[in-house]
């Protein structure tokens, strides 16, 4: 809590363009506390989840900040579509999303998950892909805002698949 408050909002935030993928550091480190707090320990399933999650924030939070960079631009936060452009955005949405997709999968090469998770995670991955793509080639309001609500199902339903692919 201390570096996303003091660190990154105090600090990083208005100093960087990259400020949304430092700030996904701090915002990913909350699962890694819970699985410590309850395993007793930090392997490399707690691992995944915080790097799941710090490639996941870049492109939803560059989603929105495509809608949003008037409000940005007047709160004085480079963001990258205000340093970049939208073009650059949209293309590290993109990058961002497929790294982010590749990590998944590595949960099952790894066989820290099973063939549900994998299942899921290629069928949630290529739903982000491909909103992604679109996004980079229309550029409209409407695909910015499918990308950031679907990155907020994708996490989500990313984590359900886990916890029920360990259940089974």
């Amino acid at each position: 809590m201390l570096f996303y408050v003091l660190v990154y909002t105090g600090f990083l935030k208005r100093s960087t363009p990259q400020n949304i993928v430092i700030g996904g550091a701090a915002g990913a480190l909350p699962p890694v506390v819970g699985y410590a707090a309850v395993t007793g320990q930090v392997d490399l399933l707690a691992l995944y989840m915080f790097a799941i999650i710090f490639f996941w924030t870049p492109p939803h939070f560059w989603a929105l900040s495509l809608l949003t960079s008037e409000d940005y631009a007047r709160a004085n936060v480079p963001m990258l579509p205000l340093v970049f452009g939208n073009g650059e955005t949209r293309r590290q949405i993109l990058l961002y999303s497929i790294l982010l997709v590749a990590l998944t999968t590595l949960l099952f090469s790894t066989q820290i998950m099973g063939t549900l998770y994998l299942a899921s995670s290629l069928a949630l991955g290529g739903g982000l892909i491909y909103f992604a793509i679109r996004l980079l080639r229309g550029g409209t309001n409407r695909q910015a805002r499918q990308v950031f609500f679907y990155s907020n199902a994708y996490l989500a339903l990313m984590f359900l698949a886990m916890a029920v692919d360990r259940m089974m």
